[in-house]
C-alpha cells in the first residue's frame, strides 16, 4: 500500500495554517515554488485537486481540509508519543519553545529561568518575546512550545482549539499620571484626563482596545499622541510629564516610579495565563516549566 508523503502533507497543513504560499516558504525556508512544486505532487499522489487559485493567492478545496485535519491528528499523535516516552525518563529533559510578552518577560522570567536551571539542568528553554494574540495563534500552530499571554477586561482572548489555557494571577490597571512638579495640569480621575495626551499601544492590541473603551464608557475620546507596544516607554513619556497611560501592576516590578498611580472607580484587572498545546500537556519539560512559573508567580504575590 502505497502511503502519503508526511513531509508534503506538513506544508499542506502549513498553507492553512499561514494562508500564502509565500509565508510557508518563509517559515520552513523554503522557496515559493519549491512549496508550489510539492504540493502538486501531493495533488498528484492523490488524485485530487487541493489547491484552487483565489486571485493572487490560493484556496484550500474541502478535500484539502480533510486532509489537514487527519495531519493535525497526526502530529497530535507524535507530539503526545514524543512526551510520553521523555515522561518515562528518569530525569527531565527536553526543550521548551516560549513565547512571553514584554512586562512578563521582565517580572517571571528571569527568577524562572534560574529555578529551572537549578532544579532541572538538562531542560532548554528558549524564550521569545511575542505579543500575546500573536503568540497564542504561533503556539496554536506548532512555532512556540508554550505562551504565557494576557487577557483584559471585557476582551476575551482569541480561541483555539487544542490549547490548554491555566489562569498564573490577575494584576490592578491604574491611571498613571505624572509627578504633581511635571504634570502639565491637574488630574484627579479619569474623567479628568480628557484633555491630556495619551500614550496607548498600537491599534488592535488588547489594551489598546480596552483603554478606548474605558475612556469612551467616562464621556471621552482619548487624545492618544503616542503610539508604542513598549511599555517602558510609556513609562517614561508619563514620568517625563508627556502623557497619561493605563498601565498594569505588574510593569511596576523590580523597579520604583516618580508616576501618580490613580486607582479607577470599576477596579480592572487583568488576568495572565500560560497555554500550550492538549497533545504536549504531558511533556516533562513543559510541565515543569508550568510549575515554576506558578511558583515564581506565588512568591511575587506575597
Amino acid at each position: 500500500m502505497r502511503m502519503l508523503e508526511i513531509r508534503r502533507l506538513i506544508l499542506l497543513r502549513e498553507l492553512a495554517v499561514r494562508g500564502t504560499l509565500a509565508a510557508v516558504a518563509e517559515a520552513l525556508n523554503f522557496t515559493p515554488s519549491a512549496v508550489s512544486q510539492q504540493l502538486s505532487q501531493l495533488e498528484r499522489e492523490t488524485g485530487t485537486v487541493l489547491l484552487r487559485k483565489a486571485g493572487r493567492r490560493v484556496q484550500l478545496t474541502p478535500q484539502a481540509e480533510v486532509l489537514v485535519a487527519s495531519v493535525d491528528e497526526v502530529l497530535d499523535t507524535l507530539e503526545r508519543a514524543e512526551a510520553r516516552l521523555k515522561a518515562a525518563a528518569t530525569r527531565v529533559t527536553g526543550t521548551v519553545r516560549l513565547a512571553v510578552f514584554q512586562s512578563a518577560a521582565l517580572a517571571f522570567m528571569p527568577a524562572a529561568l534560574r529555578l529551572t536551571a537549578a532544579r532541572f539542568p538538562d531542560v532548554r528553554v528558549e524564550m521569545t518575546q511575542r505579543e500575546p494574540e500573536e503568540a497564542l495563534r504561533e503556539t496554536w500552530a506548532r512555532d512556540f512550545d508554550m505562551v504565557i499571554a494576557e487577557q483584559y477586561p471585557a476582551h476575551a482572548a482569541p480561541h483555539h482549539p487544542g490549547l490548554d489555557r491555566r489562569d498564573l494571577t490577575t494584576d490592578a490597571i491604574r491611571l498613571a499620571l505624572p509627578a504633581e512638579s511635571e504634570s502639565l495640569r491637574p488630574v484627579g480621575s479619569l474623567a479628568s484626563a480628557r484633555d491630556m495626551p495619551w500614550v496607548m499601544e498600537p491599534r488592535g492590541a488588547a489594551s489598546r482596545h480596552f483603554a478606548e473603551q474605558l475612556c469612551r464608557r467616562a464621556g471621552f475620546e482619548p487624545d492618544v499622541r503616542y503610539e508604542t507596544a513598549d511599555l517602558q516607554a510609556h513609562i517614561r513619556l508619563v514620568e517625563t510629564g508627556n502623557a497619561v497611560a493605563l498601565i498594569p501592576d505588574l510593569v511596576w516590578a523590580g523597579r520604583s516610579t516618580s508616576c501618580r498611580l490613580l486607582e479607577l472607580d470599576e477596579a480592572p484587572r487583568r488576568t495572565l495565563f500560560t497555554a500550550q498545546r492538549v497533545a504536549g500537556a504531558e511533556s516533562p519539560a513543559a510541565r515543569a516549566l508550568r510549575e515554576i512559573l506558578g511558583e515564581v508567580v506565588t512568591r511575587n504575590n506575597t
